[in-house]
């Protein structure tokens, strides 16, 4: 009998620096009333679904760089999200900023049963960007300077019938997430991004290149681990600030099988057949049998290039 998840991907279109928690979870609520009244098992919202894209901004005062961030969870503003998707029944997974008791701040994202209750919690691995002002870029891209490299790993974790593992963003780009989920048998990856539309070093890199970009990063990292993949877009003009789209739903052989069609709030449904991840689990990606990692020891131990020796 097959084991079929119907995954709503809920995209979330701008959200203004000057929009409250309230007006954005009021935005996600609604998201999620639709999501029950096509009876889905699981919606996937962004990365930092409750804030604009703060890490454009250069800020100095720590109360305002706090104040984008959420010290608990369910917080306040939240925790109508997680009554909403109890009373429906529905599982979620949303993306914010985290600051911990000790004061850390991560990008952060969970993912919450269908009771309520957080199964499980991971912190972005693959901050991009830079921690100081850089006068060389037409805007900025500070994740380096508001938060700290996450500290996780990559866990799964069993839910919804199956296995689930989460990354955010930039993660999507690195083919050692997907590996290290893999490993772990994952059957479907949820994540979140807010990429902008053009590259603030390389302003020719626009948004037909960096949709490309993301889509293959999205289909390949789903085909050599035979999973399902639902990445969701934050997107739109936020304060003049343009956020590309492609929310996406990528079936195990690497097909994109369901996309949004704005740059707006929108949701994307798809019923997912975990069963249909067996094939290349069993077959071309069948780790047990044809991995080999005594050869890849350079991938845990070094971080830049290391180059050959010169020619003799």
């Amino acid at each position: 009998m097959p084991r079929i998840i119907r995954v709503a991907a809920a995209q979330s279109g701008p959200i203004q620096r000057a929009d409250s928690r309230q007006a954005v979870v009021a935005r996600l609520l609604a998201l999620l009333d639709q999501a029950a009244a096509r009876r889905c098992d699981l919606v996937v919202f962004t990365e930092l679904a409750l804030t604009t894209f703060f890490p454009r901004w250069y800020m100095t005062d720590p109360a305002e760089i706090d104040s984008y961030f959420e010290r608990e969870m369910p917080s306040a503003a939240t925790r109508p999200l997680f009554e909403r998707a109890q009373e429906h029944g529905i599982a979620f997974k949303l993306g914010y900023a985290e600051l911990t008791p000790e004061g850390r701040r991560f990008n952060s994202a969970i993912l919450v049963g269908r009771d309520g209750r957080i199964i499980g919690k991971y912190r972005k691995v693959h901050l991009p960007g830079h921690a100081e002002f850089d006068p060389e870029r037409s805007f900025q891209h500070l994740e380096k300077r508001y938060f700290a490299p996450g500290d996780l790993g990559f866990p799964a974790w069993r839910a919804l019938g199956g296995i689930v593992g989460l990354c955010i963003c930039n993660d999507r780009r690195w083919p050692e997430t997907w590996r290290v989920l893999g490993l772990q048998g994952v059957e479907l990856v949820a994540l979140g991004f807010n990429t902008p539309s053009v590259n603030s070093q390389k302003a020719a890199e626009g948004p037909a290149q960096r949709a490309f970009q993301h889509r293959l990063s999205m289909q390949a990292g789903a085909y050599q681990n035979s999973t399902w993949a639902v990445a969701v877009a934050k997107c739109g003009v936020e304060d003049g600030h343009a956020l590309m789209g492609g929310t996406m739903i990528v079936d195990p052989n690497g097909e994109i099988v369901a996309e949004a069609q704005t740059l707006d709030d929108e949701l994307v449904v798809h019923d997912c057949d975990l069963d249909a991840t067996r094939f290349g689990k069993e077959t071309v990606f069948d780790f047990a049998r044809h991995r080999r990692p005594e050869h890849y020891g350079r991938i845990a131990a070094q971080t830049g290039v290391v180059l050959p020796p010169p020619e003799t």
